[in-house]
């Protein structure tokens, strides 16, 4: 079954829509074999993420996707996926781009900062909102356009991890991360993301935490950022 709109609609879950769910398999294997640097912070976070994952998914959840957004960074999915495709994770990247049709690309801040209007979006894949209705966990891809500079932020409750798909980032100055390479935030770590002049970036990320704090995360930037 390919859904084609966005509508709120009980008869429809995760089973009758497969390329949602090759999505969600794919993700699962990125946390399984993904290395954790001998980290076991790192380690019990992408355990937990699978955990969360396989257990929102076996329920065979609802699916309900709001209508299709776009925003002005997404004139860059296109470069970003062609070169997602050319990396170690293609996989995940063509089964993400099955479904990129669908999905809702957001700005998440009521005031969001000159300049960054243009150059950021987020898209979630699955949560508490949906699309794919799972409470445990929130899942989803952000897109840069390159030379964005995406303020310091923190994140209340919850831990965070990104993993690159396409381009390169830097978190704090403090590395660089090319495809492959995840960052890994606990929570109220403060952190701020800059790209690469040539390129865009796009990044996969999970959200793990309380549901309540899942379900009303408030999306703020910080003023000690700089």
């Amino acid at each position: 079954m390919t859904i084609l709109q966005g509508a709120a609609d009980p008869e429809i879950r995760l089973r009758s829509c497969p390329d949602w769910g090759y999505l969600f398999r794919d993700f699962y294997e990125l946390y399984r074999f993904l290395p954790s640097g001998g980290s076991p912070r790192i380690r019990s976070h992408q355990r937990a993420v699978r955990e969360a994952l396989r257990r929102g998914t076996s329920k065979n959840p609802v699916v309900t996707l709001q209508p299709p957004a776009d925003k002005p960074v997404t004139a860059h999915l296109k470069r970003a996926l062609d070169l997602g495709r050319e990396q170690n994770l293609a996989p995940v990247v063509r089964a993400l781009e099955s479904v990129a049709p669908l999905l809702s690309w957001q700005h998440g801040y009521e005031k969001v900062p000159k300049g960054l209007s243009g150059s950021y979006a987020y898209a979630e894949l699955c949560g508490p909102h949906g699309p794919v209705v799972i409470d445990e966990l929130i899942l989803g891809v952000v897109l840069f356009a390159p030379g964005c500079t995406y303020p310091a932020h923190a994140h209340r409750g919850i831990t965070e991890s990104y993993i690159c798909l396409s381009g390169a980032v830097s978190e704090n100055h403090q590395g660089v991360y090319a495809p492959g390479s995840m960052i890994f935030n606990p929570p109220e770590h403060l952190h701020r993301i800059t790209v690469g002049d040539r390129d865009p970036a796009l990044l996969a990320y999970a959200w793990i935490g309380e549901r309540a704090d899942l379900a009303d995360q408030k999306m703020v930037f910080s003023r000690k950022g700089r």
